[in-house]
């Protein structure tokens, strides 16, 4: 969530090919990219903070729903339309973050109203791992090798069918195993799945030093911040999602 390069699928090794360069303009820089990232961080952030604050309001965790579906529903669509014409990534990647913010916050309120604290706890955890896999990357700690991409891929692969299965098993009422629950395989499966989603950023970093180096267009900047934020957000649900397991046992 064409795989060839990175599990992400908004940047695979297809993502520079037949894009079309203009000589004359300035190309995509490193500078750019981090500071289109922090900007969607931002967008995502917002709207995170303003759903949030509805729920400590109202004090009623279900006024979160509908801003959970329309967030969901409009974020998959801005994804969608990002991947398919990166062009426009200047105005969908925004409209993705902010929108993905509603979730974010949706989500988060719910939970914190459960298990005070893990917010906090989940925002710190996923910062604190995204510094360690960029330290880790431009140290050459972990080096974005071919067999390294392939692992991810596959690894991330499993865990999206996996996903699927569960999905279509719920339907059915019929529950996943390890999916759900709090049993200490279930854990195991969550923590499992942080790591490879930790992973995915090697990759991510990988893919935008690629689109530096192959002066890729002004707006892959866009496209690139807006495939790491898919990362980062996928990082921060499963850090909650895994907390949320372990402080369910107490």
């Amino acid at each position: 969530m064409a795989l060839l390069r990175t599990s992400n699928p908004a940047l695979n090794a297809r993502t520079f090919a037949d894009l079309r360069r203009d000589p004359t303009a300035p190309p995509m820089t490193l500078d750019g990219t981090v500071n289109k990232a922090a900007l969607l961080l931002f967008l995502v952030v917002v709207p995170a903070a303003w759903v949030w604050s509805q729920v400590r309001t109202a004090f009623d965790p279900s006024v979160v729903a509908p801003w959970i579906l329309v967030g969901g529903i409009g974020g998959f669509i801005a994804a969608i339309v990002t991947i398919l014409k990166k062009e426009w990534s200047p105005v969908t990647a925004p409209v993705y973050a902010a929108l993905e913010g509603l979730v974010l916050g949706g989500l988060s309120a719910l939970l914190e109203t459960k298990y005070p604290g893990i917010v906090v706890q989940s925002v710190g955890l996923t910062f604190a791992t995204l510094a360690a896999m960029l330290i880790a990357y431009r140290t050459g700690l972990i080096k974005a090798t071919e067999k390294f991409k392939l692992g991810v891929v596959a690894a991330t692969g499993a865990i999206a069918l996996y996903y699927v299965v569960g999905l279509i098993l719920s339907l059915f009422h019929v529950a996943m195993p390890f999916l759900q629950g709090n049993s200490t395989a279930s854990i195991v499966v969550s923590g499992i799945i942080v790591v490879v989603a930790a992973l995915n950023l090697i990759l991510d970093f990988d893919f935008i030093d690629t689109g530096v180096a192959s002066g890729a267009p002004k707006y892959m900047e866009w496209y690139g911040a807006f495939g790491l934020m898919v990362t980062l957000i996928w990082l921060y649900l499963e850090i909650l999602r895994l907390l949320a397991k372990s402080r369910s046992r107490r």
